[in-house]
C-alpha cells in the first residue's frame, strides 16, 4: 500500500493542531466555570434537603426557597470573610494557600455546629420591634428579601476585591425589609446607630493596638544589641498573652452558646490559659531559637507556629458567630412556616446548622484565594511577627469592645489592624531615617515619598467605600427585593 502524500500529512497535523487549540481553549474557558458549578450544585442541594425534611407540608416551597438562598449566603460569607482570619498567615508565609483552605474550613465547621447556637433572636427581633410584623407571611418575605440583599451585596464586594462585614449586610437587609414592612417605627434605630458607630470605632481600635503590638516587639526584640536572649525572654511571654487572649476570645465569643459566662469568668479563664501557654513555652522558645544567628529574620520563625494556631482559632470563633448570618434568617422563616407564626426564641434545626456550616467552607474553598491574598499580602508586606501583631490585635480589640459594650465588627478590625501596622512601619521607617541623619533635614521629594510608601492607599479606599455603603446598600435592595417578593406572591 503506497505512504499517503506529505501534503496530506501536513494537512492532517494542521487539522490536529486546531482540534488542540480548540481543546485548550475550552478547558480555559470552562475552568472559570467550574467554580460557580459547584457552588450552584450546593445551593440545588441545600434546596432538595430541605424538600425531603419539609415532606409535602404547607410551606414546603417557601422553605426550600429560603434553604437556597441560605446556602448562597453560606458560600458569601466563606469568600468573604474568613480572608481576614487566614489571609496576614498566608501573607507572612506561615501557611500556603492551600494549607490555610483546609485549617480554615475544617475550624470554621467545627465551631459552626459545636458553638453556633441560638442567635435568630439578634437578627429577627432585636433589629425589628417584635410586634411590628405580625402576619407570619409578610416577616417570611422580610427575612427572605433581607437573606438574599445581604448575599448579593457579600458576592459583588467579593467581585470588587473589598472584605467587608456580613453582619452588617444582614443587618441592612433586615431593616430595609423592615421599613417597607412595618415602617421606620418598627427599627430599633439605637441598634443602628451603634453599628454605624462600629465603622469608625472597629479598625480604629485594631490598628490602634496592632501598631503598639508591633511597637512593643521593635523596642523589647527588633532594637536590642541581643536580640536571641531578648527573644527568650519575650516570646514566650507574648505567646502567652496571645493563648490567654484568644481563651478569652472564645468564651466570650464562640463559646457563649454552649458555656453561659460572665466577662470576668471569661478573663479568668484567659488567666489561666495564658500563665499554662507561658510556662509550656518557655522551654520551647529556648530549643527553638538555639544555634540561630542574632539577626531580625531568624526571629521571625519564631512567630510562625503561634501564628498558624491564631489562625485556626479564629476561624473556630468566626465560624460559631457569623454562621448566624446565613442560618438565622432561614431558621426564622423555618420556624415561622411551621407554626405559622413568630417567636422571640427560635431553635436551629441541625440540618439548618449543616448548611450553613458547609457552605461557608465550601465558599471559601471555591472563591476565598482571592481576598485571602489581598487582606495576606496586597495592602501590605506583612511577616509572621506583624501577621502575628495582626491576629493578636484582633482578640484584644473584641474583648475590649465586649467590656465596654461596644458593637464591633472583627471583618473590620483585622482589615484596620493591617492598615495600622502598615502606617506605623510608615512612620517608624521615617523616624529611624530622621534618627540617623539619612535625611540631613532636607525635603523629601514627592517621588521618593511615594516610594517609600508601605500601604496601598487605593485599597484603603475600596475598602472604606464598602464598609460605608455595606449597609444602606442592603437596606435599599432588600426593601426592592421585598417588594418583588410580595408582587410575584400575589
Amino acid at each position: 500500500m503506497a505512504n499517503p502524500p506529505v501534503n496530506q500529512w501536513k494537512t492532517l497535523d494542521k487539522d490536529l493542531g486546531r482540534i488542540g487549540r480548540l481543546e485548550e481553549a475550552t478547558m480555559f474557558i470552562a475552568r472559570p466555570l467550574v467554580a460557580p458549578g459547584i457552588a450552584l450544585a450546593f445551593i440545588v442541594l441545600a434546596g432538595v434537603l430541605a424538600a425531603l425534611l419539609m415532606g409535602a407540608q404547607p410551606g414546603q416551597a417557601t422553605v426550600i426557597a429560603a434553604a437556597a438562598i441560605g446556602a448562597y449566603m453560606a458560600l458569601n460569607i466563606g469568600a468573604n470573610d474568613v480572608a481576614n482570619n487566614m489571609g496576614p498567615a498566608v501573607g507572612a508565609n506561615a501557611l500556603t494557600l492551600g494549607g490555610a483552605l483546609v485549617i480554615a474550613a475544617v475550624f470554621e465547621t467545627t465551631g459552626a455546629l459545636v458553638a453556633g447556637g441560638d442567635v435568630v433572636k439578634t437578627v429577627s427581633t432585636g433589629i425589628l420591634s417584635p410586634d411590628a410584623v405580625t402576619d407570619a407571611a409578610h416577616f417570611i418575605w422580610a427575612m427572605m428579601a433581607a437573606l438574599l440583599a445581604a448575599a448579593l451585596c457579600l458576592n459583588l464586594a467579593t467581585a470588587l476585591g473589598a472584605p467587608v462585614s456580613t453582619t452588617h449586610s444582614i443587618v441592612g437587609g433586615v431593616v430595609g425589609a423592615g421599613v417597607v414592612a412595618a415602617g421606620f417605627g418598627a427599627v430599633n434605630w439605637p441598634s443602628i446607630g451603634a453599628i454605624a458607630a462600629s465603622w469608625v470605632i472597629s479598625p480604629i481600635l485594631g490598628g490602634l493596638f496592632a501598631a503598639a503590638i508591633l511597637a512593643f516587639i521593635k523596642a523589647q526584640i527588633l532594637y536590642v544589641e541581643d536580640r536571641i536572649a531578648a527573644a527568650q525572654r519575650w516570646v514566650p511571654v507574648l505567646i502567652g498573652i496571645m493563648a490567654g487572649t484568644f481563651a478569652a476570645y472564645l468564651a466570650i465569643k464562640g463559646l457563649k452558646k454552649l458555656i453561659d459566662l460572665t466577662l470576668g469568668e471569661a478573663l479568668m479563664i484567659g488567666l489561666v490559659a495564658a500563665f499554662v501557654t507561658w510556662a509550656l513555652s518557655v522551654p520551647f522558645i529556648r530549643r527553638q531559637s538555639q544555634g540561630m544567628e542574632n539577626r531580625k529574620k531568624s526571629l521571625k520563625k519564631l512567630f510562625s507556629l503561634p501564628l498558624v494556631v491564631s489562625a485556626a482559632l479564629l476561624s473556630f470563633a468566626h465560624g460559631a458567630n457569623d454562621v448566624a448570618n446565613a442560618v438565622g434568617p432561614l431558621a426564622a422563616i423555618v420556624h415561622a412556616v411551621q407554626v405559622g407564626g413568630l417567636a422571640d426564641q427560635v431553635a436551629i434545626p441541625l440540618w439548618v446548622m449543616i448548611v450553613g456550616a458547609v457552605g461557608i467552607s465550601v465558599g471559601l474553598l471555591l472563591f476565598g484565594p482571592k481576598l485571602i491574598r489581598l487582606v495576606g499580602s496586597e495592602i501590605t508586606k506583612l511577616n509572621p511577627m506583624r501577621a502575628y501583631c495582626v491576629a493578636l490585635s484582633a482578640a484584644v480589640t473584641v474583648i475590649v469592645a465586649s467590656w465596654l459594650g461596644l458593637p464591633v465588627s472583627s471583618t473590620h478590625i483585622a482589615v484596620g489592624a493591617i492598615f495600622g501596622v502598615g502606617f506605623y512601619r510608615e512612620w517608624h521607617a521615617e523616624r529611624r531615617a530622621q534618627m540617623l541623619g539619612l535625611q540631613k533635614g532636607k525635603p523629601v521629594p514627592p517621588e521618593e515619598r511615594s516610594r517609600r510608601l508601605l500601604v496601598r492607599r487605593s485599597h484603603m479606599i475600596t475598602v472604606a467605600a464598602a464598609w460605608v455603603v455595606t449597609v444602606p446598600a442592603s437596606a435599599v435592595l432588600s426593601a426592592g427585593l421585598y417588594v418583588v417578593m410580595l408582587w410575584l406572591a400575589g
